[in-house]
């Protein structure tokens, strides 16, 4: 088991699913991703270098950081903010996921 792996063995089920659905959706969006613990959570690299953390919290997932984003993908990813530099994505609600594959190909085109 992988310390990603481990991570996701310690959520609930249903909280579980959904990262293992965001998981996914980096390694399709991210070719070749990397995937280590760093700073407690899930992340995920690009030539070693961190793209994305994922964080899964009582009453979200969050998605850090969130780089300066073009204007129609900004104006999406507003209603969905935590944070300056974070998506929240509440566990009452579905997974936005292809504005987050959005967010993800933005940060893996900027090797952030």
């Amino acid at each position: 088991m992988s310390p990603v792996d481990d991570y996701l063995a310690t959520l609930d089920d249903d909280v579980r699913e959904r990262m293992a659905e965001l998981r996914a959706l980096v390694h399709r969006t991210v070719p070749d991703a990397g995937e280590r613990i760093s700073y407690g959570m899930p992340t995920f690299t690009a030539d070693g270098h961190p793209v994305v953390h994922l964080a899964a919290w009582k009453k979200h997932i969050a998605l850090y950081p969130l780089p300066p984003l073009p204007a129609g993908l900004a104006e999406q990813v507003e209603p969905w903010r935590g944070a300056k530099d974070a998506m929240r994505l509440p566990h009452d609600r579905p997974l936005p996921l292809e504005l987050v594959a959005g967010v993800l190909e933005v940060l893996a085109s900027r090797g952030a």
